[in-house]
């Protein structure tokens, strides 16, 4: 049976006791998570973290669990991508994200010196995204029962009179933009794996959105719908758009914006850039109209000085006579020298444990 540290003595690392209920468990929390979060919904200790919200009628809301190896990686770790997943797929709604909840399944002996480094990482981002944590909830088990910690992460907020975002009213003319550079955060990761060094850094691009989808919708006020491309990346991101707006998509390679170490290692590794996740990037579907406005609004936000107009929507079977799946909806890859490939979504994981 775990006890309490007698004579103030500090475990190092989580133990079986700190899931109990009991003070080990109290004493985690409070010198680890309440230590770091410092919203008073959740320093009021109850169930139930009670919040204000002025709604306008319609909230969204988003969870999402991450799992990510190693949990620590080039430009971030587990703590950071957590907050800005959940912060980002709320915003994708158009929604002012207000809230989170975090939930952490930690295995017996992950060092508690790596849980506060993820806790004040969730702390610092959330502080940037202008989001509160304000309830949690922590679970411990057994060694070898998880991979050191997973973290689950559910976000709230309201979203404004006359926004209406999907991903179903896209319409032929509209162009496609990404928000900055393709599949950093994938290659990050996986560079810790196998062991990869680059002659530039690749780090993750994990970062909440939320403050560049606002500006973007104040500049193009008639926007389609975002969406970040995390598991799939790019490919699977477009491919859910034509489906749902039985649209065809056309991209332009030449257009993409890839930071030449992330082509390189995919190259090296065999993994088409177009499928490998990113966490701090953001696409849109913009009427042509508003494109060039809401490529500014990008621009002008510290986490879109690389968003490029990279495509655009076509009716569906737009170029595709002959093809087996001609006149159903479809993403197109249009190659440096004229032709065209099919971009289709994964079968199977190409990066597992990414996020």
């Amino acid at each position: 049976m775990s006890h309490a540290p007698r004579g103030g003595t500090v475990p190092r690392t989580v133990q079986l006791g700190h899931g109990s209920g009991g003070r080990l468990m109290k004493r985690l929390i409070d010198e680890v998570f309440l230590a770091e979060f410092d919203a008073p919904e959740l320093h009021a200790g109850d169930d139930a973290g009670v919040a204000p919200f002025a709604c306008t009628g319609r909230i969204a809301m988003s969870t999402d669990s991450f799992v990510v190896a190693p949990a620590f990686f080039p430009g971030g770790n587990i703590g950071r991508l957590a907050v800005c997943g959940t912060v980002n797929d709320v915003a994708t709604s158009g929604a002012r994200v207000r809230y989170l909840s975090c939930g952490f399944i930690l295995e017996e002996g992950f060092p508690l010196d790596d849980l506060r480094a993820i806790a004040h990482a969730m702390m610092q981002t959330a502080r940037e995204a202008g989001v509160r944590i304000v309830t949690g909830d922590t679970k411990v088990v057994e060694r070898g029962g998880a991979d050191g910690i997973y973290i689950n992460t559910a976000g709230v907020g309201e979203v404004p009179a006359g926004v209406e975002l999907s991903g179903s009213r896209c319409r032929p003319g509209d162009l496609v933009l990404v928000s900055g550079t393709l599949g950093d955060h994938g290659i990050a990761v996986v560079s810790q794996r196998v062991g990869l060094a680059f002659s530039a850094p690749v780090e993750s691009d994990a970062a909440p959105l939320n403050r560049l989808v606002a500006d973007v919708l104040a500049a193009a006020p008639h926007t389609r719908c975002f969406r970040d491309p995390t598991r799939g990346g790019l490919a699977s991101t477009l491919n859910e758009f034509a489906e749902a707006s039985c649209v065809d998509i056309v991209v332009d390679e030449d257009a993409l914006p890839v930071r030449p170490a992330v082509r390189g290692a995919c190259d090296l590794l065999g993994y088409d850039v177009l499928h490998v996740a990113n966490e701090g990037k953001m696409v849109a579907v913009v009427p042509a109209r508003e494109a060039e406005a809401a490529l500014a609004a990008m621009r002008t936000n510290r986490y879109g000085e690389h968003a490029a107009i990279i495509g655009e929507v076509r009716e569906a079977g737009t170029g595709s006579t002959g093809s087996a799946r001609a006149g159903r909806p479809l993403v197109r890859v249009r190659c440096s020298w004229g032709a065209t490939r099919i971009l289709d979504t994964l079968v199977g994981p190409q990066l597992p444990r990414i996020c």
